[in-house]
């Protein structure tokens, strides 16, 4: 028999020639990358929702006037580096905001510098949410600590696959940083016409092909002949204005984000892709048979992270009137589309997390033509590129760092 999925179900898929807004939506966490359908464990003082409208950035370098330099920091030019033009993302922050004020300004206490993980459904519609596990510490013009800040690292990995062929796999992967500022460091900032420079050294960055910073709000040195290395440093005037204006326009927001650089990382074809691929289909009059052979790839990753909520999608035309799927599938007759949904694939899974999808379908306007493959997938907690982050020099520590890859377009023909 033919099972029905529920339209809410099979609306959250999105096919190949819809998947362009995927790499985005699934960039979306909360804090760091606004708001989510679904949620998790929040605290009160980290619960966001979309705000009406959002201030600019600058539009030019030139309206901006430097701001105070480390002294080992030599000058630079204002120049921008090439971009990279498949990354939709826009360097204008988001501002989220609270659903109800704070009772005081006040800054996340969380020591952690690993990445936090939850569980939400990967579709075009809905975005993973993620909360901070320790409640507020109010900061005072008067306090001695150093101040918080949170930063996010999320990767994209965009694949096609075709046939069983290796040396035919295309492989594009792109990855952003987020800085996120509570709102209690705004006193601080605006009460001190020279607040500390926030510096930090990008680590591991050997596998990047190109670095795109936000020259608005950030300078880095091009001198720079260390590869596994880079050294940027904030515009504290840029950064104190624009926080400032986030402020108020959203005044019971709890945090602020600030996006400050896009990469790509170099790739190895199908060696760099978490899952490999490969579908073979056999079309018949009167019936089609499909099958999607997937291998969990470790050696993709910095270091081995599960891969989660798990979607394949194959469209089938021909007039199915039965489909018999091994595991069970869902059929959706309206949009003449298979649904596999896997909570999670990993080294510990069967078989190390090497699979098979299979269906066979019967079909009333046969043979159906071969069709795209559509695979979403979500992992927490590492990134592909290997890039980390630490802050250099003093008045700043890191109250959290998540880390994150995910599926951009991933496809596969046979």
């Amino acid at each position: 028999m033919i099972r029905n999925a529920s339209s809410e179900e099979m609306t959250k898929l999105k096919m190949p020639g819809t998947t362009d807004r995927v790499n985005s939506d699934l960039l979306a966490w909360d804090p760091l990358f606004g708001n989510s359908v679904e949620s998790s464990s929040l605290s009160s003082s980290s619960s966001t929702v979309s705000p009406p409208a959002r201030p600019t950035t600058p539009l030019s370098v030139g309206t901006i006037v430097p701001p105070p330099r480390p002294p080992s920091r030599p000058k630079l030019p204002s120049g921008k580096l090439s971009g990279i033009n498949e990354l939709p993302r826009p360097f204008s922050p988001p501002v989220t905001s609270n659903t109800s004020p704070p009772s005081s300004a006040s800054l996340p206490r969380a020591e952690s510098s690993s990445s936090i993980s939850s569980s939400a459904s990967i579709s075009a519609a809905n975005t993973p949410t993620f909360g901070i596990s320790r409640g507020p510490s109010p900061v005072t013009l008067g306090s001695q600590d150093t101040l918080p800040v949170a930063v996010a690292m999320s990767e994209s990995v965009n694949a096609y696959f075709k046939g069983a062929d290796p040396a035919k796999c295309i492989v594009k992967i792109t990855g952003d940083m987020t800085v996120s500022f509570p709102s209690g460091i705004i006193k601080v900032f605006t009460s001190n016409p020279s607040p500390a420079v926030l510096c930090f050294r990008l680590k591991n960055t050997s596998k990047l092909e190109q670095i795109l910073p936000n020259t608005q709000l950030l300078y880095s040195d091009p001198s720079q002949s260390d590869n596994n290395c880079k050294d940027f440093w904030m515009n504290m005037q840029a950064v104190t204005a624009y926080l400032k204006k986030s402020s108020e326009q959203n005044p019971s927001a709890s945090y602020y984000n600030v996006d400050i650089l896009k990469y790509q990382v170099s790739s190895n074809g199908i060696h760099s892709t978490p899952l490999n691929l490969a579908t073979y289909w056999k079309c018949n009059p009167t019936t089609t048979d499909v099958r999607l052979d997937y291998k969990y790839n470790p050696e993709s990753m910095a270091g081995p992270s599960a891969l989660s909520n798990i979607q394949v999608v194959v469209p089938v035309d021909g007039g199915v009137t039965n489909m018999q799927s091994l595991p069970n599938a869902i059929w959706n007759s309206e949009q003449m589309k298979a649904l596999w949904k896997i909570s999670t694939i990993s080294e510990k899974s069967e078989n190390g997390g090497s699979g098979s999808l299979r269906a066979k379908f019967d079909v009333s306007e046969g043979p159906s033509n071969p069709s795209t493959v559509a695979v979403q997938f979500v992992s927490d907690g590492s990134t592909l590129s290997g890039v980390d982050i630490e802050l250099v020099g003093t008045g700043y520590r890191l109250s959290l760092v998540k880390k994150r890859f995910c599926t951009g377009r991933y496809m596969a023909d046979c």
